[in-house]
């Protein structure tokens, strides 16, 4: 098939190119491909002004043509051209059917937008909306050589179709030099709409000298669809890098939704008038129904606005509904600014019901005589029929006027109204501006105006044209003029100035408005400062209308005072303060000095160009790693969505500014939001861009109760001397002792200057927490400092709005006294109680009603003798500063300061009691105080006895036990402590608890779903989850981002957030860390997923993880998933947030714990409490826990204490003893223990520690740092006490004897006894050849039946290698001796080389397992009436030795069996089975008959018990067994849990000799020279800690596998592994690779993974590490 195509080239000067073009046709079928059009039919000299080129094109047939893609390769000069059409026809058709593609615009990288490729659709009206624009920002690595000469080409694959190659001619940012290293290109294509992007070829031509190039990643950013795709890249296209390749495709890592916008095509015509052009930038802003585009600059890189001419900008911007006005305007620039503005039209594209042919064939007709009426029957029948679709609609601008400042009224601003609009009119607004009468009120500088209504606002105006020559000067009235389109009733203005000309700082009183249609006057009250160095330094201010009510209010009185009227609190309750902070980023160069400015978008409004002038913190804003802070007002503009924030690129060189991010704290709101930024504001680096957008991170966002707006008026009284210039603070309290912050009334120095002098009357207006209805008392005070700084008050008035309707209520406080060191009393703080409340109403008729009410029930002043005794120890006293918080129900006294002591000169010395009076108001039940020094002085540690609280007034003493140093060299380093008083029963909080209370951060990632499914959620309980992360070795590794989990389960269970906050404040991660956290989250029972992430969202937030591991304990499991991957916005994928499945996990079975509630009492006697490390160990019928450490967290194990807390137990219950040991560590390492309490969460049951006496080396009548306790159960004492007597046989062999010192550890049914040093005897030479010595242990609790001896000596003395023939050990209580033989050498050089052995008993008799034994089977069926049955049930029993025959359960009429709820016993004889696995449950009729209805039998759980031995299996089943004659239909179960009884694991103890082998890492310095032990765990107890050492080999060497034989007592199955070295040596560093563990008796082998350091100096810093097995 051959197309005909005309090219027609318009007739404007320069428009001919003698670049090559290319062009493509695209059809319904298919596309031609770009063809060069080389052979023109008509013209030799092609593409010439005016011309019309014709030529042929060869292709398959292309269907409907629906669009033409023409463009040139820019080579050449004066290669732009003009085209004005491409003509499109099949190649014998007439020149009438010609489908027309109207371009009419440059292809010129100097004109229009610079694009010299366009794609044109037919003619036609607003085609051009239908096209979407993609914007692609291409991000080149900061490698060596990353930049590219070649030119770059893409291709983009969508849902709807792709777009075919398309070459990336022309930026938009136009860093003149495309693709150079670390820059960021960004290109807009504009094509058709491909739906959901897929995936994206990027590729070059591998042209140019440097065509090799690192892409680092692109982003595609499609506002009309609303989305932003990143695709991260990180590699070279590179013929000699890498694989080769220079095109590569990519997959977006993720889509965000962005701003959705949508395309606006604005048409302009310039009047054809002599000079109606203009040179000036020109913007318009779009109103409509639901709000408003921003402000368009209407620009392109072509001379626009000439005279006569027609300009079309396509634009996207946010979707403001039905258009009803536009504003436009320029900025009247360059020469010959004037314009004359014909009119404006603007077209969208919206919904609308279409009419719309659709071709219907009449079916009846038959088909052979179809042939004959083939021609009258072509006429098929068409029906219309409406249906939606998006079409194009247009609003016209009718103008016809100047824009000029020398031409009708001299604006260059105007307000266009839509064509056929009815109801609104153009209006005009007398704006009348009042400058303050203060010193230096005026100024000079430009201000601007921006008036908001109902209807729209005015957009910014420039007060220009006053009735005064000088405007804004001090007490003047300026008038001026506005003209727009009516705004309805007024809501609020923004006022504000540029700062420009010296003493630019303006005082406004305020603005009135008369809307001169209906000829209302609107009073907008202001008096501030518009100053950089006044006020907040806000050049800008919103201010609202308020009623004439209270502007009269003022004018009434005719004292000059109070005409004030203040409305400052109504304005801050209508208005947003946000306070913003910038961070400018920690690098070289970061700094700028231009000027900064930003706008906040909310979603009703945005603020308007705020400039950032007056920043609170720095005088020399945006330095290096600063951070600023700036405040900002705002009226009614909704949520913030976005931030604008930018400069002017003022200040030389130094303008470049890297801003880190941007945080927004607004207290009327109660929300912190966080933008994150991380990018230059530079024309030198990244983009080129010096302004940004940026939004907030939903992670970040911090929520917490919104403040309220305070009044505060400070009256100083008329005395001498009564001003003061110190700073002045305010604490405000509600009922139930709420309290706000304390807020430090004065800003800066200056301020402190001007406010508070004698006789003055000073109002602030702050915001602080809501302490509801009533304000019961107020703290005020100063710190003292200035010249002079003694203060008289007068009294203090405080006025809030009232909750509903119109007015306020003032509280007045009267003082009267001085607040002064040097006067009265000689206190700087004061509380007072109010004496009487104002309330002002408006009422109906618009007038305001007061009424003064007197405060009855005024809390009193109290008056309060705190004695504070200093301990009598060594080094007790403190010469430093010491501050006391007092709190009771009521209240608090707030920090004083500990100033005079009334009976000593010097205070706090050693054993002295020192007496201060504190004056506060009543604060109720004194309950805790606060107490800390400044650590000022040399010798400022203070070791604090007691203090006592004396309420004079009630005569009430309060008693605070402290016994504890303040100190930063002793105990836990806090100088700061709370303590509680005596007996206090409620909850106890410490301080670092309170912090992290107040902040909820927002989460939005819980599912969306139904509120039902919400509310079982809430229902799941809580369950630890520890969690492990090991940061990578690389560059950039760690991270300053919190990190957070989310661990998900099967249908959708996940818990929250967890944020892992690293424990004393750190921030993040370092590289090359292991950090552990202990989080608590919702139970998701099977764990199926992980996401971890972190929120940090600036490219600098990256993060290496190497390993995560999350372990359940009371699950038994651990998972550890090999990430080693990147998180972070640009390194790896671009994701900050990942999710493992636990497939790709290493699942690794832990203990299982139970949670147990433990409850430590410590004694009520002097010097109870300690800071030492206590450890506890449990010992149970099921097995003992390891040592574990209890934790001090600040304030535990005090005098008189009980200290709750969970801790996580091996599930070893029924508990029968507990285990406590001291180290003795610590600055009062003695003890004085009273009772533990340990409370089973799970099944409930309590059990009872009791011990009241000291632990410590040197009190109490023991003299130990070891106790044992036998728990109490219900008042009955689950272990008696007894006596052992042990004898210990050395045997008949030379050198049998030692002089080493010998220790035993004797375990039994109830645990060990702990270590017993073998060294009381009835023989003064000890354990020699063929000798009995016999020691007695008194007071020792009973374990029962014993099953083992572990027996060492420490190879001492002379000939320390000792033989033993075998130990006894009696049980006086139980009257019982048993019998432990060895036969074998302790020795290093004789027998195996072991110094230490267990022993077996030899008591527990070898029973014979072949014979008969008896099984006793308990059913439990389930609690339905549907669940129990008549019939019988049968059972098998499958054990590891055989298989039982069939057991009938009989139900006969006379015993009925399987009710409902019951559990049934049976009992069967058996040959013995071994452990039973598994078990077959059926369910038979009696009578053996067909079963005519189904019938089912609901079983809850089976136990079967061998008696033995005493080992019961139990087998949870839940589930209903069906009734059938047959013996095939049953229920087989798994056995869900074995418990071992302790005779069964007795018996098992035989010597094993263990094989273990020792691999380390293979990294450097990976090996060790210090000492390496083990102490393995099994089912049947733990084998000690083992020395791990051979002769004559240098051990544990880089990569090295070393092997150890040990002879250990059966462990049984192995658990885990504990592994630690002594860190001695000159390198103990050690890299455990891994432990392998082979029992050489049944050969089997477990396997132990490490792969972490045991190391001080690196991860987490540990040189002990439990190892569990790899599954």
């Amino acid at each position: 098939m051959k197309y005909r195509i005309t090219i027609c080239t318009g007739n404007v000067s320069g428009g001919g190119t003698d670049a090559s073009v290319f062009l493509n046709v695209i059809g319904d079928l298919g596309d031609t491909g770009e063809r060069l059009m080389i052979m023109s039919k008509n013209n030799v000299n092609k593409f010439e002004k005016g011309n019309h080129d014709e030529f042929l094109i060869e292709a398959v047939a292309l269907g409907r043509i629906h669009r033409v893609r023409v463009g040139h390769d820019g080579r050449g000069g004066g290669c732009g051209w003009f085209l004005d059409k491409v003509m499109v026809r099949e190649e014998g058709q007439p020149e009438s059917l010609a489908i027309e593609f109207p371009c009419y615009r440059w292809l010129d990288r100097n004109e229009d937008d610079g694009q010299i490729v366009r794609e044109l659709v037919p003619a036609g009206e607003g085609l051009r909306l239908f096209n979407v624009s993609y914007h692609i920002a291409i991000k080149t690595g900061s490698v060596n050589g990353a930049s590219s000469d070649s030119r770059v080409f893409v291709k983009l694959y969508g849902e709807r179709g792709d777009t075919g190659k398309i070459t990336l001619a022309v930026s938009d940012n136009d860093l003149r030099n495309y693709f150079e290293t670390g820059r960021t290109d960004i290109f807009t294509v504009e094509t058709f709409d491909i739906g959901k992007i897929n995936r994206l070829l990027i590729g070059h031509t591998n042209e140019g000298l440097r065509a090799g190039w690192f892409l680092d990643s692109v982003q595609i950013s499609v506002p009309v669809q609303g989305k932003e795709y990143m695709f991260p890249s990180h590699r070279w296209l590179c013929k000699d890098e890498a694989d080769g390749k220079v095109e590569v495709e990519i997959y977006p890592s993720e889509i965000l939704d962005i701003e959705k916008l949508i395309n606006y095509e604005v048409s302009v015509v310039t009047g054809d008038v002599r000079t109606g052009g203009t040179n000036a930038n020109v913007f318009c802003q779009i109103y409509g129904d639901e709000g408003k585009t921003e402000v368009l600059p209407l620009k392109s890189r072509s001379n626009n606005f000439e005279r006569g001419t027609t300009e079309i900008f396509k634009m996207e911007a946010q979707d403001v509904g039905k258009i009803y006005k536009l504003r436009i305007y320029h900025d009247g620039s360059g020469i010959g600014d004037g314009w004359f503005l014909e009119s404006v039209d603007i077209k969208r594209l919206t919904m609308a019901m279409v009419k719309v042919e659709v071709k219907r064939e009449d079916a009846k007709k038959d088909k052979k005589k179809d042939k004959k009426k083939k021609k009258k029957d072509e006429e098929e029948v068409v029906e219309m029929v409406e249906e939606l679709q998006e079409v194009v609609e247009t609003f016209s601008f009718p103008c016809n006027r100047w824009l000029a400042r020398d031409e009708e009224d001299g604006e260059i601003v105007v307000e266009l109204l839509i064509d056929d609009n009815e109801d609104l009119e153009v209006n005009s607004y007398e704006v009348h501006v009042f400058t303050g009468n203060m010193w230096g009120a005026g100024t000079d500088a430009k201000v601007y105006i921006n008036v908001y209504g109902e209807i729209g606002d005015t957009g910014e105006r420039r007060l220009r044209k006053s009735n005064n020559l000088n405007k804004f000067e001090r007490g003047q009235e300026d008038v001026f003029s506005i003209t727009s389109v009516d705004l309805g009733p007024l809501k609020k203005l923004r006022i504000r100035h540029d700062n420009s000309q010296a003493g630019a700082g303006w005082f406004l009183d305020r603005v009135e408005i008369v809307d001169n249609k209906d000829d209302t006057t609107y009073f907008f009250p202001c008096k501030r400062w518009l100053a950089v160095d006044e006020d907040d330094g806000q050049l800008a201010r919103e201010l609202v209308p308020v009623d004439e009510a209270f502007m009269k209010k003022g004018d009434d009185d005719d004292d000059d005072d109070d005409s004030e009227a203040t409305l400052g609190l109504e304005q801050k309750a209508m208005s947003t303060t946000y306070t913003v902070r910038l961070k400018t980023g920690d690098k070289k160069y970061a700094g700028t000095d231009a000027n900064v400015f930003m706008t906040l978008y909310g979603i009703k409004d945005d603020t308007g160009i705020i400039n950032l002038k007056a920043s609170k913190t720095h005088k020399n804003k945006f330095e290096r790693g600063m951070i600023d802070e700036f405040t900002v007002e705002a009226v009614d503009i909704g949520p913030l969505k976005k931030l604008r924030i930018g400069h002017d690129n003022h200040g030389g060189g130094s303008a470049g500014w890297f801003l880190d991010w941007v945080e927004i704290d607004a207290p009327s709101m109660g929300q912190k939001l966080h933008f994150p930024c991380g990018r230059w504001l530079d024309k030198g680096e990244d983009d080129g861009a010096i302004a940004r957008d940026l939004f907030p991170n939903p992670l970040q966002t911090e929520l917490y109760t919104p403040f309220v707006p305070y009044e505060i008026k400070i009256f100083t009284s008329d005395i001498f001397g009564a001003g003061t210039d110190a700073d002045v603070f305010v604490v405000l309290y509600g009922r139930e002792a709420v309290c706000t912050q304390q807020k430090r009334l004065c800003v800066n120095k200056r301020e402190r200057i001007m406010y508070f002098e004698r006789g003055a009357e000073d109002m602030f207006i702050v915001e602080l927490e809501d302490v509801g209805e009533v304000i019961e008392k107020i703290r005020i005070g100063h710190d003292n400092r200035g010249v002079n700084p003694g203060w008289h008050l007068d009294r203090v008035e405080i006025r809030r709005l009232l909750k509903k309707g119109k007015g306020s209520e003032t509280v007045i406080f009267p003082c009267e006294r001085w607040l002064a060191k040097s006067e009265d009393d000689g206190e700087t703080v004061r509380e007072l109680v109010p004496s009487d409340i104002i309330t002002e109403k408006l009422s109906r008729d618009g007038s305001l009603k007061i009424t003064e009410v007197e405060v009855e029930d005024a809390l009193d002043t109290h008056t309060y003798k705190v004695s504070v005794m200093t301990g009598d120890m060594y080094g007790a006293g403190t010469d430093a500063n010491v501050f006391l918080t007092i709190y009771g129900d009521l209240g608090d006294t707030g920090e004083r300061k500990l100033n005079k002591s009334e009976n000593n000169s010097n205070k706090f010395e050693r054993g002295a009691v020192d007496k201060f009076t504190i004056e506060a108001v009543d604060l109720g039940q004194v309950f805790k105080i606060k107490i800390r020094h400044d650590n000022s002085m040399m010798s400022a540690d203070w070791y604090l006895d007691q203090v006592e609280v004396l309420d004079v007034d009630t005569e009430e003493v309060f008693l605070f036990l402290c016994e504890r140093w303040l100190s930063r060299k002793r105990e836990d380093r806090l100088i700061q402590r709370v303590f509680y008083v005596k007996g206090y029963e409620g909850v106890r909080e410490s301080l670092n608890i309170k912090k992290k209370s107040t902040v909820k951060s927002v989460d939005n990632n819980r599912n969306k779903k139904s509120k039902n499914k919400e509310e079982e959620e809430e229902q799941l309980p809580a369950i630890p989850y520890h969690i492990t992360l090991c940061t990578g070795l690389e560059r950039d590794a760690g991270t300053t981002s919190r990190a957070y989990v989310i661990i998900i389960g099967a249908n959708q269970s996940r818990t929250d957030r967890l944020w892992l906050d690293p424990p004393d404040g750190k921030r993040g991660f370092q590289a090359g860390s292991l950090e552990s956290f202990e989080c608590h989250g919702t139970d998701v029972w099977e764990i199926k997923k992980v996401e971890l992430g972190h929120d940090g969202a600036t490219p600098e937030s990256c993060w290496l993880v190497d390993e995560l591991s999350v372990a359940v304990p009371t699950k038994g499991v651990k998972y550890i998933f090999a990430c080693s991957c990147w998180l972070a916005k640009d390194r790896g994928d671009g994701l900050t947030a990942r999710v493992f499945n636990v497939l790709d996990a290493e699942a690794v079975s832990i203990s299982q714990k139970v949670i147990y509630e433990v409850t430590v009492v410590t004694g009520d006697i002097q010097n109870a409490g300690t800071d030492t490390n206590i450890f506890m160990t449990v010992f149970g019928a099921n097995g003992s826990t390891e040592e574990m450490l209890l934790q001090k967290n600040e304030d535990r194990f005090e005098r008189g204490q009980e200290d709750t807390f969970n801790m996580e137990i091996d599930d070893i219950a029924p508990l029968r003893k507990m285990r406590l040991r001291i180290d003795g560590s610590g600055s009062r390492p003695d003890w004085f223990l009273d009772t533990v309490r340990m409370h089973n969460l799970t099944t409930g049951d309590v059990s009872e520690f009791t011990y009241e006496e000291w632990l410590s080396k040197i009190r109490g009548p023991r003299r130990t740092m070891i106790c044992e306790m036998a728990a109490v159960v219900d008042d009955e004492t689950m272990v008696e006490l007894t006596t052992y007597v042990i004898q210990v046989k050395t045997s008949d062999v030379a050198g049998a004897g030692t002089d080493a010192n010998v220790w035993v550890i004797i375990f039994g049914e109830n645990g060990d006894t702990g270590t017993l040093a073998l060294k009381e005897c009835n023989r003064s030479n000890k354990f020699e050849r063929k000798q009995v010595d016999t020691f007695r242990f008194s007071e020792i609790l009973s374990l029962g039946d014993l099953s083992k001896v572990r027996v060492w000596h420490d190879n001492t003395g002379l000939a320390p290698g000792w033989h033993l023939d075998y130990i006894d050990v009696k049980d006086e209580l139980m009257d019982k001796t048993f019998r432990f033989p060895c036969d074998r050498w302790l020795a290093k050089n004789d027998g195996d080389g072991q110094i230490m052995r267990e022993l077996a008993c030899a008591n527990n008799e070898y029973l014979d397992l072949d014979e008969k034994t008896k099984y006793e089977i308990c059913v439990t069926t389930g609690d339905t009436a549907e669940a129990e049955t008549k019939e019988n049930g049968w059972i098998v029993l499958e054990g590891r030795k055989g298989r039982s025959k069939e057991f009938l359960m009989e139900n006969s009429s006379k015993k009925k069996r399987f009710l409902r709820g019951n559990v049934d016993r049976f009992e069967f004889t058996s040959k013995n089975l071994g452990d039973i696995v598994s078990i077959c449950l059926g369910h038979t009729s009696k009578d053996g008959k067909k079963v005519k209805t189904e019938q089912h039998w609901h079983v809850e759980q089976v136990v079967v018990t061998e008696r033995e031995l005493g080992n019961k299996y139990i087998f949870h089943c839940n589930a209903p067994v069906p009734l059938s004659v047959k013996r095939d239909d049953f229920l087989t179960l798994e056995c869900t849990k074995a418990i071992e009884s302790f005779a069964s694991k007795a018996r098992s103890l035989v010597p094993v000799k263990y094989e273990i082998i020792v691999i380390t890492g293979d990294e450097k310095g990976a090996g060790t020279d210090a000492n390496v032990s083990v102490t393995i765990f099994g089912s049947n107890g733990d084998s000690g800690q083992r020395r791990l050492r051979q002769k004559f080999r240098n051990l544990f060497e880089r990569e090295q596998t070393d092997r150890f034989l040990l002879e250990m007592l059966d462990m049984g199955e192995l658990q885990k592994v504990r592994v630690e070295h002594d860190n001695s040596g000159l390198h103990p560093g050690w890299l455990l690779d891994r432990i392998e563990v082979t029992n050489t008796a049944n050969g089997v082998t477990t396997i132990f993974l490490c792969g972490k350091w045991l190391d001080t100096k690196r991860a987490d810093g540990q040189i002990a590490r439990v190892l569990y097995p790899k599954y």
